[in-house]
């Protein structure tokens, strides 16, 4: 039989090696220092031309050597992140947005999981990465660790996301406290005299300041604050609560801590035959797509994911490019209070 030759190895020079920079040069028709810039993210090209060396890249399957463009560029083109899990939706949702930047951005993510919250289990999640040529670090749901007494290697930038302030590094989160505020606030306006609160985990950062600016919302507008029940971010959390409130005829008012637990909450009512919002009006926190296919659709406070994630790569690509150790702020991203079926206004007894 005839081997027929289709091209598929144009352009990669003698034997059967992994593709070169001249390779793609010779098949994109530009100087090797063109694709040298195209490779290390360069502005000073044509978009025309930058095109055709990474359609070259594609066809050969070439990958810049990393080593080499570190020490074109001083950076390595990957950011890595330290999660403790992934099971929650917000947690998910944010590493998605620092994906999706860090790519926009010509980087790449290299995630490690840690199976548990200790000191030991980070530092050696951090050590994995740094020997694994990183540019800098997202810490994602640092609460579940004290970051001011954890002492990470020096010269690797960090970013932590739903994290607290008190330390050396730069937070970003969204702003719980208002989102509670706004959730608890809408209710109150709705003429129900008090708003029970099912709070999130005691070991959570965002439940702390979701239960406390609700908590601090109803004292401020001079109403009784219920007893705070906790559930464990799950939908099965909030339906074994839910039938603990459903149960008590004063409940007409639910602002649960997200969006899984206030589902089970509203499950639970329905459950008991308590209409919702007739008898028991629900909001949640989160906004997950799927909410607005609850039935009824569920109110909620919206997160912007996308720009938390943003806000995490740019503050950690300052840094990368200048050198330079970001202070320890925190910086907060607004939320939304998206009005949908499940609360209505209070039907006096």
């Amino acid at each position: 039989m005839t081997a027929v030759d289709d091209g598929s190895r144009a352009g990669r020079g003698r034997g059967h090696g992994a593709p070169s920079m001249a390779d793609v040069a010779r098949l994109a028709g530009v100087s090797p220092q063109t694709v040298s810039r195209v490779a290390n993210n360069r502005t000073n090209v044509e978009d025309a031309t930058r095109e055709r060396v990474l359609s070259a890249m594609r066809a050969l399957g070439y990958q810049p050597n990393s080593a080499a463009r570190a020490l074109a560029t001083g950076r390595f083109g990957t950011i890595g992140v330290i999660s403790f899990t992934l099971s929650r939706y917000g947690n998910v949702r944010t590493l998605d947005g620092i994906a999706t930047a860090a790519r926009a951005a010509g980087f790449s993510i290299n995630l490690v999981g840690v199976t548990a919250p200790t000191h030991q289990e980070f530092r050696d999640a951090f050590t994995r990465l740094s020997t694994q040529a990183i540019d800098g670090v997202v810490i994602i749901e640092s609460e579940v660790l004290d970051m001011r007494t954890l002492r990470l290697p020096p010269g690797v930038p960090v970013v932590l996301s739903d994290g607290y302030g008190g330390h050396s590094y730069p937070v970003v989160d969204s702003d719980q406290a208002a989102g509670a505020r706004l959730a608890t606030e809408h209710l109150l306006d709705l003429g129900h005299p008090t708003v029970w609160h099912v709070a999130g985990p005691h070991d959570s950062n965002s439940a702390r300041h979701r239960h406390t600016s609700w908590r601090q919302t109803l004292e401020r507008a001079g109403r009784p604050v219920p007893q705070v029940l906790f559930g464990d971010w799950t939908a099965d959390s909030g339906h074994l609560v839910g039938g603990y409130l459903a149960r008590r005829p004063e409940v007409s008012a639910v602002f649960a801590a997200n969006d899984q637990m206030a589902l089970g909450v509203m499950r639970a009512m329905h459950e008991a035959g308590r209409a919702v919002p007739g008898d028991v009006s629900v909001v949640g926190f989160d906004d997950m797509p799927e909410s607005a296919h609850f039935w009824p659709g569920l109110t909620s406070i919206r997160q912007d994911f996308d720009r938390n994630g943003q806000l995490c790569v740019d503050i950690l690509l300052e840094q990368i490019r200048t050198r330079a150790e970001a202070p320890g702020e925190t910086h907060l991203v607004p939320v939304e209070l998206v009005v949908r079926g499940s609360s209505g206004p209070w039907r006096g007894r």
